[in-house]
């Protein structure tokens, strides 16, 4: 393959319907002129990855050198290189524009990437079941975190006993500055004007049961993704989608499904949590102390619009709680650092031991 880059879009053949851009090219100049490929990382199982690349998807194996720490190691949705052959091979990763990072399953301080290079979030909430507020806003974190843009869909509209535009004022009053929308694949209803609010690399984001990959099919106009029953006693659903996975949109884009998250913990989340409280983080702003925890402080502006009416109390009991966990998760993310650090430190001093001995003709 040629090492010169190439400008048009269209000669990037499959690449450039997978979201492939000219800045992407340029970045991978030097990797093209080593003989690599890019490539887009559409499905991760068993230590391989199905990447597509400008002449159709490949399987290929991760290369050691590919970071092992769960925060970057390859995802649905990353960019990368591989060297092409008989076995090809995944050999590095591109810089992410954008990540969906939650705590790890194994509490561990590491970050676990859900999908890379992401433009839009699909937070999905079912209003076949009762909607949990701090699952709303939690979701939400999670994904301004990412850099994307949320967006939320209420699923099974027919199922709300005729309550889906009271229900969708009381989600809207969680996400300020974020699109929420109504949809039944039932009645259709909503699912018209969906595409409109979803641009680029879409991913789909919720617990099992509420709707997420019968909403994929809908944006495919196919039914690709496995879809299962619902429990009818609590509303949960089987892990249907045990992959993600990345497919194209036929109106341009491409979509990626997620199993259902039973547990979301924040990891690094601070920025996404200012965007989901904004009206808590602005009336800090004008309590008398800056570092004010809005409990019995004088001069707290929080605490007097809660005493006011205008900030109802949950709101803040579930930011409080929120910037609580993410804390804890920041403060095991410092203390695994340092811990690096002094590990590398202690190998140096040994190598420099060793070195020492060698010079002096010590044992």
């Amino acid at each position: 393959m040629s090492s010169r880059p190439r400008t048009s879009s269209s000669s990037y053949g499959a690449l450039s319907a997978y979201g492939w851009d000219e800045s992407y090219e340029n970045a991978f100049i030097h990797l093209r002129s080593a003989g690599l490929v890019p490539a887009r990382i559409a499905r991760v199982d068993r230590g391989q990855v199905t990447a597509v690349t400008a002449d159709g998807p490949v399987r290929a194996t991760v290369a050691a050198a590919v970071s092992a720490d769960p925060g970057f190691s390859a995802c649905t949705g990353d960019w990368a290189a591989l060297r092409p052959g008989a076995e090809p091979e995944l050999v590095e990763l591109l810089p992410r524009r954008t990540a969906i990072v939650r705590s790890s399953a194994s509490r561990s301080s590491h970050g676990q990437v859900l999908a890379a290079n992401i433009d839009t979030v699909v937070v999905t909430v079912s209003l076949a079941a009762p909607v949990i507020a701090a699952r709303v806003e939690r979701m939400l974190a999670l994904a301004w975190e990412s850099g994307a843009l949320p967006v939320i869909v209420l699923t099974k509209a027919d199922q709300a006993a005729g309550q889906a535009d009271e229900l969708r004022d009381t989600v809207a009053a969680l996400a300020p500055g974020v699109d929420v929308l109504v949809t039944s694949s039932v009645t259709g209803a909503g699912l018209d004007t969906l595409p409109a609010v979803l641009t680029g690399t879409v991913v789909l984001l919720g617990p099992s049961g509420v709707g997420k990959s019968t909403l994929g099919n809908a944006l495919l106009g196919t039914e690709q993704l496995a879809t299962g029953e619902v429990r009818a006693q609590d509303g949960k659903g089987r892990h249907t989608t045990v992959h993600r996975e990345l497919v194209p949109l036929p109106g341009g884009g491409v979509l990626i499904d997620t199993p259902g998250l039973r547990a979301v913990g924040l990891h690094d989340s601070e920025a996404g949590l200012q965007q989901v409280f904004p009206e808590i983080e602005e009336l800090a702003e004008d309590c008398r102390f800056s570092d004010c925890g809005h409990t019995s402080e004088p001069g707290c502006a929080v605490s007097a619009a809660i005493a006011e009416g205008t900030l109802p109390e949950r709101r803040l009991a579930s930011y409080r709680k929120l910037l609580r966990e993410n804390d804890w998760a920041a403060s095991r993310s410092d203390a695994r650092l340092r811990a690096e650090r002094e590990n590398n430190r202690k190998a140096i001093t040994r190598h420099l031991r060793a070195t020492y001995r060698f010079r002096d003709g010590r044992p």
